[in-house]
């Protein structure tokens, strides 16, 4: 892969804004290799991410971040620029069951996933020899009723200590305390074994069995403090029939809420993602 800046921009829309960005770009002697901008029309809202071939730059990414400040403010930009060379970190939370994480992992070690995995902090035990073949540090704290606030308290401290950019809840089952989704909001992906916002909660499958659902899905959303209800990143969908039972279902899901989940953190690990209250602008290759 070229080795690129991202440009990432969201703002109030107005006239002038990609010519004004373009024309900077191109003073710097900057080359896109990729563009994609979006205009929420409803809420007059403007979307940017822009890719910048390193090279082309002819002062650095400093002085390019320096100049362009005088636009962002004149714009009221919320913007930032991040380096393809520096992957973002990432933490893995698991649980009992293997299939999300372990597709995670073989993408890591087949360097198809652009990222860095720096540690799996599991509330059992189970998954550890197989992340630790991986020679990925394993963590395992348990969350049990009566000692929830430390058990969270000292999940933070390796996500501290670890410096990850992006937390993933690959299966994890359990709910992070409001504090949590706070300190890192826009930072945690969890992968739900529903379409959103159909079936919230626990046993999804159990309920779309009972209600006759012709179609499941997976959907790889943001953390928040509102329960399965953050900005949503990806979903994708398998249909199913009368005659498939809840473990028929839960097999067929897997499938789905894996490469749901992988598709997901591979679009916020490339800063394809913009959030935007509730919901999300997402710029696919």
């Amino acid at each position: 892969m070229s080795h690129v800046y991202r440009l990432v921009i969201s703002c109030p829309d107005q006239v002038g804004i990609v010519a004004k960005v373009a024309q900077y770009i191109a003073d710097q002697g900057g080359s896109i290799v990729e563009a994609n901008h979006h205009t929420d029309p409803v809420n007059s809202w403007f979307f940017m991410r822009h890719e910048i071939l390193a090279s082309s730059l002819k002062e650095g990414l400093e002085a390019f971040e320096t100049g362009f400040k005088a636009i962002a403010d004149a714009f009221e930009m919320e913007w930032y620029v991040s380096d393809s060379e520096k992957p973002k970190k990432i933490a893995l939370f698991a649980s009992k069951e293997s299939h999300c994480l372990a597709d995670l992992l073989y993408r890591w070690h087949e360097n198809d996933l652009p990222g860095e995995i720096v540690c799996v902090i599991a509330n059992h035990d189970d998954l550890r020899s197989m992340v630790e073949w991986y020679q990925i540090p394993f963590h395992h704290i348990p969350v049990l009723p009566n000692s929830k606030p430390q058990a969270f308290a000292d999940t933070e401290v390796l996500i501290e200590e670890y410096d990850a950019d992006v937390i993933v809840l690959a299966r994890y089952m359990q709910i992070l305390p409001p504090k949590m989704c706070e300190d890192y909001a826009g930072q945690v992906i969890n992968i739900h074994h529903s379409f959103l916002p159909s079936f919230v909660g626990a046993r999804p499958y159990h309920q779309a069995s009972e209600r006759g659902v012709k179609l499941i899905g997976a959907t790889c959303h943001y953390v928040t403090e509102a329960l399965d209800a953050g900005p949503i990143i990806e979903q994708d969908v398998i249909r199913v029939n009368h005659s498939q039972t809840i473990d028929d279902m839960r097999r067929l899901g897997r499938d789905v809420e894996k490469t749901v989940l992988a598709r997901g953190l591979r679009f916020h690990l490339e800063d394809r993602v913009l959030i935007h209250g509730n919901k999300t602008v997402v710029f696919e290759s």
